[in-house]
């Protein structure tokens, strides 16, 4: 038996946290506990000024950025160790400093930052955190160990945004890391990091500790992948918007993943998939509140309502193509969406009519571009500064007269645009930004009402 805990930046933020993080592990301890750990909150952000101010030869600000990334550091060290900080670790936060440092300089002095050399760059902050976690456990007397993830979680050579090799991870966990795991012992590993077959350091992008875990979790056949984050779960809603929303106990991954695509701030559903996959239950749950509330996220699973939960993006653009040649002519959608998808225009929410097409695309979309090429068979309507209101549900497809609750909640909330999920789990809605919050407050209290409502 193996389970994976992850956590993320602010849960290794200060001294306090960090050894809440070894309270955890220790509670995990016959579980055979793999931990992987972010970088600490902000570091990456800052390697990553770093590296651009490097590039343009701003020693100044490059030297401001590591400086703050060392203090921030040296801080947590002396938070935790005082002033008896293990050799061991001064000398392996040295050589990793060190190392950071003739980069920079390297990218400096060559006037070039490549991808490979970014990707090397701000990996130093999971570098950081794990030397910093793997010697406090020493300090607390756990048997542990530290170990360099690049050693096991191949990718192919797309640096920033590196894609696994689900095999070769699973063949290198069998070889490097599985005998290392074993009850009452914990190995500490990096998230966001990987390496390909040649040994050149990857970072896996959006979400990539995650992505980490649920790897790990996958090639070793974990019992479970614990997300350890600042939230007790995916919410009915977004608290900050509906203070009254609440944890849902279980979702499908299916319902996860439609609100991560419309805005919750939840796992991103690639992130998980490999755990999900394999049938291993993923669980969200608040670092600093361990006998808390959270949530598990299984392919079969399903919250358990009609409706799930709400979640909202914005800003969108609301993008109407009008033409008589839509009647009776095959392929013009298809033409469409082409012209879309060459200028990376990806396209979220779209209703069709006779002669339009109404679609909504991210705010910084390429417009004029767009414009350019299908104004020529097509009227191109522009509608800046829209919301999409997303209610999801894997028995919303089942629930009669949803849709009818859903427009009557909606009230005098000016809807623009309405489309239901070819997987009937989502019915969205495109109001006005100016809408967005009101709408979803509406919505949840209609819908989703109060704790056992």
């Amino acid at each position: 038996m193996t389970r994976v805990l992850k956590f993320g930046g602010t849960s290794v933020a200060t001294p306090e946290r960090m050894r809440q993080v070894a309270a955890l592990a220790r509670a995990a301890l016959d579980a055979s506990p793999l931990v992987v750990l972010s970088a600490t909150a902000q570091t990456t952000d800052r390697l990553h000024a770093a590296a651009r101010a490097a590039e343009r030869n701003d020693g100044r600000d490059a030297e401001a950025a590591v400086h703050e990334i060392v203090a921030r550091h040296d801080e947590l060290v002396r938070g935790l160790f005082g002033d008896a900080v293990p050799r061991s670790l001064s000398d392996a936060l040295d050589e990793e400093l060190s190392a950071l440092g003739r980069k920079l300089e390297g990218v400096r002095l060559l006037g070039e930052l490549s991808p490979r050399s970014l990707d090397s760059i701000v990996s130093t902050g999971e570098f950081l955190s794990t030397r910093i976690f793997a010697a406090w456990l020493a300090r607390e007397e756990l048997d542990g160990e530290w170990f360099d993830v690049r050693r096991v979680l191949r990718t192919d050579p797309r640096h920033g945004e590196a894609e696994p090799d689900a095999a070769a991870i699973r063949e290198l966990c069998r070889r490097e890391l599985a005998e290392r795991l074993a009850p009452r012992r914990i190995v500490v590993t990096q998230g966001y990091v990987g390496a390909t077959s040649g040994g050149a350091t990857t970072t896996l992008g959006r979400g990539g500790s995650d992505w980490s875990a649920a790897l790990l979790g996958a090639a070793l056949d974990a019992d479970e992948v614990q997300i350890w984050t600042d939230v007790e779960g995916v919410f009915t809603a977004d608290p900050r918007i509906v203070p009254e929303a609440r944890s849902i106990p279980e979702l499908s991954f299916a319902e996860a993943a439609e609100l991560a695509a419309f805005g919750a701030k939840v796992l991103h559903p690639k992130t998980i998939q490999p755990a999900v996959e394999r049938r291993i239950p993923v669980t969200v749950r608040h670092t600093a509140r361990p006998d808390g509330r959270f949530t598990t996220i299984r392919a079969e699973a399903t919250s358990g309502r009609p409706l799930a939960a709400l979640a909202s993006r914005s800003p969108v653009t609301l993008v109407t193509l009008s033409s008589t040649r839509m009647l009776d002519q095959a392929g013009f959608l298809a033409r469409v969406f082409e012209v879309f998808g060459r200028h990376g225009a990806s396209i979220d929410v779209i209703a069709t009519a006779e002669v339009s097409v109404s679609l909504t695309v991210e705010a910084d979309a390429p417009l004029e571009r767009l414009r350019a090429e299908l104004e020529p068979f097509a009227r191109f309507d522009v509608v800046p500064e829209r919301a999409i209101v997303a209610i999801v549900g894997e028995r919303l497809k089942r629930t009669r007269g949803a849709a009818a609750k859903v427009l009557a909640a909606a009230g005098d909330c000016h809807v623009e645009l309405i489309s239901m999920g070819a997987n009937e789990i989502n019915l969205s809605l495109v109001v006005a930004r100016d809408d967005e919050r009101e709408l979803v407050k509406r919505l949840h209290a209609a819908l989703l009402g109060p704790p056992g409502g």
